[in-house]
C-alpha cells in the first residue's frame, strides 16, 4: 500500500514539475519575444517573476511586456502554489504513511457487514483467519501488539491495531454490525472482559471464546459466550482418541473441511433446500439421488442435534442439516440450491 502512495504522489510531483517547466518556457520566450530581452536576461526576469522576490526588472517594461508579466505572475502563483503543496504532502506522507494506511484499512473494515471479528492472532487466532479465508468469509482481526503488524500485512488480512479490552477499537473492527466474534487472547481474564464487552455493543453476535483453564467455562458462557473452546482439552482428547479408536480418528482427520473446493461436509439450511414453507422430510429431498450426498445429521430450531436421522423426519424451519460426501458431490449439492 505504501508503494502505491508514494507512486500517487511521485505522479503529482512529476505534473508540478512539469507545470512549472512550462511557465518558465513560456515566460522566457515572452520575454525575448515581446521585450527583446536575450536569453539570460530573459531567464532572470521569469525567475523573479515566477518567485516574486521583488528584485527590479533588468529594462523598462513597456505597455505589452507589463501586461505579459501580469499573466505571468498570475499563472506562477498558482503553479509554484501547487507545486509546494504537493511537494510538502509529500513530505509529509513520508512521516505519516502508517496514518494513511491505517485509514484505507478503516474505510475497508467499514465497508464489511455480517463479518467475523478475530480478536488476537496467535495459534488460535491465526488458525481461524486461515479457515474463514478458506471459506471467503470476511473478517477482521483486533492484534493489541504493533509487532504483529507486519505479519498481519503479509498475510493479506483486515486487521485493527488496538486494545481490544477499549470499547472504541471494538467499535473500529465493526462489532456492532458483525455476525460472530471469535476471542482468541491468550489470558482467561482478557478473554472475559472482551466477551462482557462485546456482549454488550451488539446483543445478537454468536461469541466464541478460548479459555486456557476449565473453571474459566461457565464465567465466560455467564459473560455471553454462546460457546467457549479449551485448545487443550481439545488436543488432549484427540491424542487420547487415537489410541483409543486411531482408525476412527484418522478418518474423521481425513475429511477435509478447509475451503469450498475441497470439502467433505456441508451444514444447509433448511429454508435453502425448499422454495415453500409446506411440511418436508429427509426422504422428500432425496439429496442422494440429486448430489450423491448423505444426510448425516440434523439441527433442530431449538439447536439440538440427531445423529443419522430418521429418513421420515419433518424438517422444522430455521433448522440445518449436515451432508457428507465428496468434494465434487458437495459442489453439484452447492450448484443445486445455489449455497454460497
Amino acid at each position: 500500500m505504501s508503494n502505491t502512495l508514494i507512486r500517487f504522489f511521485r505522479t503529482k510531483i512529476y505534473t508540478a514539475i512539469f507545470l512549472l517547466v512550462v511557465i518558465l518556457f513560456i515566460g522566457v520566450i515572452g520575454y525575448m519575444t515581446i521585450s527583446g530581452y536575450s536569453w539570460i536576461d530573459a531567464l532572470y526576469m521569469t525567475v523573479i517573476t515566477m518567485t516574486t522576490v521583488g528584485f527590479g526588472e533588468v529594462l523598462p517594461l513597456d505597455y505589452q511586456s507589463k501586461v505579459f508579466t501580469i499573466f505571468l505572475i498570475l499563472a506562477s502563483v498558482v503553479i509554484v502554489g501547487y507545486a509546494l503543496s504537493v511537494i510538502t504532502e509529500y513530505i509529509l506522507s513520508k512521516n505519516d504513511i502508517e496514518e494513511l494506511k491505517h485509514k484505507k484499512m478503516q474505510k475497508k473494515i467499514d465497508s464489511f457487514k455480517n463479518h467475523v471479528v478475530i480478536c488476537g492472532y496467535g495459534r488460535n487466532g491465526k488458525q481461524a483467519a486461515r479457515k474463514l479465508d478458506a471459506y471467503d468469509r470476511p473478517f477482521v482481526v483486533i492484534e493489541k501488539n504493533k509487532e504483529v503488524e507486519s505479519r498481519l500485512q503479509l498475510d493479506g488480512v483486515a486487521y485493527v491495531i488496538g486494545n481490544a479490552n477499549e470499547d472504541e477499537v471494538l467499535l473500529q473492527a465493526g462489532v456492532d454490525r458483525a455476525s460472530c466474534f471469535i476471542s482468541a487472547l491468550p489470558n482467561d481474564a482478557d478473554n472475559l472482559f472482551v466477551v462482557l464487552s462485546t456482549r454488550q455493543i451488539n446483543k445478537n453476535i454468536n461469541i466464541i471464546s478460548r479459555a486456557s483453564q476449565e473453571s474459566s467455562y461457565d464465567k465466560l458462557k455467564f459473560a455471553g459466550a454462546n460457546n467457549v473452546i479449551l485448545p487443550d482439552k481439545i488436543g488432549g482428547d484427540h491424542m487420547a482418541s487415537l489410541v483409543v479408536i486411531p482408525g476412527l480418528m484418522e478418518f474423521i482427520d481425513n475429511l477435509s473441511i478447509v475451503g469450498k473446493s475441497n470439502i467433505n461436509i456441508e451444514e444447509v439450511a433448511v429454508e435453502k433446500l425448499f422454495k415453500n414453507n409446506g411440511k418436508r422430510t429427509i426422504r422428500d429431498l432425496d439429496l442422494r439421488k440429486k448430489t450423491g450426498c448423505t444426510v448425516i445429521g440434523y439441527k433442530d430450531e431449538n439447536g439440538e442435534y440427531t445423529v443419522n436421522p430418521e429418513p421420515d423426519l419433518n424438517l422444522a424451519p430455521s433448522s440445518r442439516i449436515i451432508v457428507l460426501g465428496k468434494p465434487e458431490q458437495i459442489e453439484d449439492l452447492n450448484s443445486e440450491y445455489d449455497i454460497e
